[in-house]
């Protein structure tokens, strides 16, 4: 049975939209090659002659998010290395701080290996004392594997306000994950902040 916390990371569904046939990078970049208007989307795609980074045939994974941070204007960026041992877990025992009413937005390095990655989502719930207060959802994109040329990619989140006054001063709780258009999810993690009056 799903717990409330897995509903709640649902994914929003477009009525009517059905995820395309599923294809290789090879089969993309073989798609049309005289079609100049399709080469033009394949290169937004990424799909290029660069060469594919190695990958390691015994790591299944199609994505991997390598960091995240949390940016605020004239400050330095906040950036957890997921890829150290631990640091997933760490999330939730080290709160990030965050001043009221300053203008912050998170930022997430990430690979895709094997093949090509459609529907890429952030979604995240944010909680108070138990008490569900936000939930966020962001549409990253559809990317295919990392390349020599584009080695990592880089996704910046909307920007968003910490609330102000003293009622929502504290600390918050939050369940995050990173989804695609199969629903496998690529990461998940709880992970937690608090609201200063100063920066801390």
């Amino acid at each position: 049975m799903a717990s409330q916390a897995d509903d709640d990371l649902t994914a929003s569904k477009t009525e009517g939209y059905k995820a395309g046939e599923k294809k290789t990078v090879e089969e993309y970049a073989k798609l049309d090659q005289n079609d100049e208007s399709l080469n033009r989307w394949k290169a937004s795609l990424g799909i290029s002659n660069s060469p594919p980074l190695p990958v390691d045939p015994s790591d299944k994974r199609r994505c991997i998010i390598k960091s995240l941070a949390l940016e605020v204007e004239g400050r330095p960026d906040i950036t957890i290395d997921l890829t150290a041992p631990g640091s997933v877990e760490a999330l939730k025992t080290k709160p990030f701080s965050i001043k009221e009413g300053a203008q912050f937005r998170m930022k997430a390095n990430f690979k895709v290996q094997h093949d090509v990655l459609s529907g890429l989502k952030y979604l995240q719930i944010v909680k108070r004392k138990g008490v569900r207060v936000g939930k966020d959802e962001e549409m990253i994109g559809s990317y295919p594997p990392n390349t020599e040329e584009k080695p990592i990619y880089e996704k910046k989140f909307a920007s968003d306000e910490a609330p102000t006054g003293m009622l929502a001063r504290g600390h918050y709780d939050a369940v995050s994950k990173f989804v695609d258009d199969d629903d496998q999810t690529h990461l998940k993690f709880e992970w937690s902040f608090d609201i200063s009056k100063d920066w801390k």
